[in-house]
Formats: structure tokens, C-alpha cells, sequence
């Protein structure tokens, strides 16, 4: 696919704990994209959502974008990148501006969103995302955009996703290491949500469980916005690991077997289904020849309640906060899992459905799935051109631009370009 069908190219980059993919994609005229080509690698330097080895981290990610870039025919210099770790936390930052009855002027809204973030309490974090929800106009909430509007006072609300400094610098610093120049460092959990939400879920209010390997991210949506974010350090790896203690198997083969045989639902007809082990792939102590698929289900299970209990109590918390929600929705490599939303709708008592992001011309009908939603998400997030201020100040974060401006810097600099 020519890069010459296309007005603009976008680079991103998925590291996660057990495979870490890249896909290049294009805007055509008409606002449609196009995937042009996608690369993928088993993870390597990479625990819990952490860099713990750069080195091997660097080799990956090298490998897997020079993979996107071969299928492209097209090199790539900068490149979108994901955070699934790094102790996500999701804050609201609420700031009004007097206008004396004058016009709204874009620059006013990006006073406002400004003030908003500078003037909040970061504790040391990073800010990854900082946008505002909808505003209000002399005390009237819910507007929409209030630019060309007259008032006396503006408020709004900043939503801000931020991150530890150590893991964000350590992805900024494996991904240079590669060659390559971030563009920016997402949220994982906001870039699935973007894939794989729809508008009316996300304003009326919905969970999403965005579960990986070794990272599990709860996040609510609600007002068309990002309102709460909680990690767990758990995932389908954890699982794998208990299938493998189970039987005296090696983690490749119950891994495998977990895949291609397993349930988050019992049948009475697993007791029939035989599954043979591996003896090559068996450890010294085990005795055990083969299983049937309801002892694999079995194992499985109680594993995943033991990763439900979590959670669900987490769950509740948020709503004790913000309010019931009537949706769940599940995504993430875990959820491929099948009988996940079942067994989910049964423990939690919420609907519950799994997420899988939208197809985009020319992608290849393996990355057409929940394992995939937060790459979509990110070429998604980068051709929609949403203002986002932790995006605007990525070099000033990461120490690559100039010094940080203050608000009253910031206004000046407007009033020179603008006047």
C-alpha cells in the first residue's frame, strides 16, 4: 500500500508485558484510515508494565516498527507510544476565568485549560492527558463549546491522567533508544477506551476492564470522559502461571493449552474432552499424561476469582464515588478468553460485553481484536486532533524543550501571536 494514497501517517507503539506491536496507518481524503502496514514481537525487558531491561526492551521495539515499516515501504522517524503501568491515577481539576462580558476567543479556552493544569497538585507525577470536559457559562453547565459565546465567567473542568516519572522516562527512553522520537506517551486504558466505546457509553456512564498479561486497568467513563482510574498488578498471565503450577507443566504448554481449550465457563461435557500434555514440554516431576478439559477449567477459574474479588471491590468503589453504572466492558489480550463476559456478568451482576476495536481498511484479521484496542486507539487519538495540554507540554515533561512557561508567560505569548 502507497504511502502516496494518503494525506497524513501516523506511527504507533503498544508495549505491553507479553507482545509488543506497531502499526503504521494513513488518512485518506475523506477522513477514512488506512492501515498500511502492522509488526508484532513477544515482549522481552518488560514485567509488569515496566521497562526492566532497556536493552532488550530497545531490541523489541526496534524490531517490531522495522516490521511495520518493510509491509509499509516507508521509514518512520517519530512514533505514538503507550503506558499500561507506572501507577496510572486519574484527577479533576476544576478552574474558572472572569471574562468582564467579552467573547469567548480560543485563546480564553486555552487560558482556562492551562490554569487548570498548572494550578493542580501533581504530587511528582507526569501528566499524560489533560482535557476539558464541557463547560460552563455563568453558572449554565453542559456547554458544549462555549467559543463565540459572550460571558462574565467561564468555568471548566481539566480531567488529568498522569503517571510515576520513573516508568514514563524509562519508555521515553527506550523508545529513543530504537531511533525513534515519541510523539507523545498515552494512557493505555484511554486509548482502548477510545476503540472500543462508544460516544453514548461514555457520556451515559460504563467500567472498562482493560485487562493484559501482567496489568489489569479499571477505568470509568462517564460525561464523555475518563472520571477514574485504578491498576492491579494481575493478568492472563497470572492464570497461565496457575494452570502451569496445577499440572507440572512448562508456561508455553499452559499457555497454549489456556488458549486453545480453555473456559471462564464449566460444561458437563468438558469431563469427556481429553487433552493430552506435552511430555516434551512436561516438567521432571510430573506424572501427569493428560487432563480433561473441565480439570483445565477448573484451574482457570479459580484463579480468575481470585482476580475478580479485586475487581469488583474496586468497581465499587468507583461507584460509591460517581455513581451506578450499567455497563462493563471487557478488553485487552485477556479477553479472549472464552466465556470471559459470561463469567463476569455472573460475578459482578453488571452487563457486561467484550471490546474489540474498530476495523480499519487493511488490517490484517488478526489484529482485529481486544488484544489490539489500545494500538487502534492510538492511531485513532492521533487523527482526531484533540486539544490536549499533557500532549502540548511532552517535551517540557521529558526535559527534551525548553524550560516549562508559567500561565502569565503562556498569556503572553498568545496576546504577541494574536495581536
Amino acid at each position: 500500500m502507497s504511502a502516496e494514497k494518503v494525506e497524513k501517517i501516523i506511527a504507533a507503539l503498544d508495549i505491553g508485558s507479553s507482545k509488543i506491536c506497531s502499526m503504521i496507518a494513513g488518512r485518506r481524503e475523506d477522513g477514512s484510515i488506512i492501515v498500511l502496514g502492522t509488526g508484532l514481537r513477544e515482549s522481552r525487558g518488560v514485567t509488569r508494565g515496566n521497562i526492566a531491561d532497556i536493552e532488550q526492551a530497545e531490541v523489541v521495539i526496534r524490531n517490531t516498527v522495522e516490521q511495520a515499516e518493510r509491509i509499509a515501504a516507508i521509514n518512520i522517524d517519530e512514533i505514538a507510544v503507550s503506558i499500561t503501568a507506572g501507577g496510572l491515577e486519574c484527577s479533576i481539576a476544576s478552574v474558572e476565568l472572569e471574562l468582564g462580558g467579552n467573547r469567548v476567543e480560543q485563546h480564553d479556552i486555552d487560558d482556562l485549560i492551562a490554569a487548570g493544569r498548572e494550578g493542580f497538585d501533581t504530587g511528582g507525577k507526569m501528566i499524560l492527558h489533560a482535557q476539558a470536559s464541557k463547560y460552563r457559562i455563568d453558572g449554565v453547565k453542559g456547554v458544549q463549546l462555549p467559543l463565540g459565546l459572550h460571558a462574565d465567567m467561564m468555568g471548566v473542568d481539566v480531567h488529568m491522567i498522569m503517571a510515576d516519572p520513573s516508568p514514563y522516562r524509562n519508555i521515553d527512553n527506550a523508545v529513543r533508544a530504537a531511533h525513534l522520537q515519541p510523539t507523545f506517551i498515552a494512557a493505555s486504558t484511554l486509548m482502548a477506551g477510545i476503540s472500543v466505546l462508544g460516544d453514548e457509553e461514555k457520556e451515559l456512564g460504563c467500567i472498562l476492564i482493560d485487562m493484559g498479561a501482567e496489568i489489569t486497568n479499571i477505568s470509568l467513563f462517564k460525561n464523555s470522559m475518563l472520571t477514574d482510574l485504578k491498576s492491579i498488578s494481575v493478568g492472563g498471565n497470572d492464570i497461565t502461571d496457575h494452570v502451569a503450577s496445577s499440572f507440572g507443566i512448562r508456561r508455553g504448554h499452559a499457555e497454549r493449552i489456556k488458549c486453545f481449550y480453555g473456559s471462564a465457563q464449566q460444561s458437563p461435557r468438558d469431563n469427556q474432552d481429553i487433552i493430552e500434555l506435552d511430555k516434551q514440554e512436561g516438567t521432571s516431576h510430573s506424572n501427569v499424561q493428560s487432563i480433561t478439559r473441565a480439570q483445565l477449567n477448573t484451574a482457570i477459574c479459580e484463579k480468575l476469582d481470585n482476580i475478580s474479588r479485586e475487581v469488583a471491590a474496586t468497581i465499587r468503589d468507583m461507584m460509591k464515588e460517581h455513581g451506578q453504572v450499567k455497563l462493563v466492558v471487557v478488553t485487552g489480550g485477556c479477553a479472549n478468553l472464552t466465556g470471559l463476559a459470561d463469567y463476569f456478568q455472573s460475578s459482578l451482576g453488571i452487563n457486561v460485553r467484550i471490546g474489540k476495536p474498530e476495523y480499519f481498511s487493511g488490517l490484517p484479521d488478526a489484529h482485529h481484536g481486544p488484544a489490539y484496542a489500545t494500538l487502534a486507539g492510538m492511531v485513532q487519538f492521533a487523527f482526531l486532533d484533540q486539544k490536549d495540554m499533557g500532549m502540548i507540554d511532552y517535551a517540557e515533561q521529558t526535559g527534551m524543550g525548553s524550560a516549562p512557561k508559567s500561565l502569565f508567560q503562556k498569556i503572553i505569548s498568545v496576546i504577541k501571536e494574536n495581536y
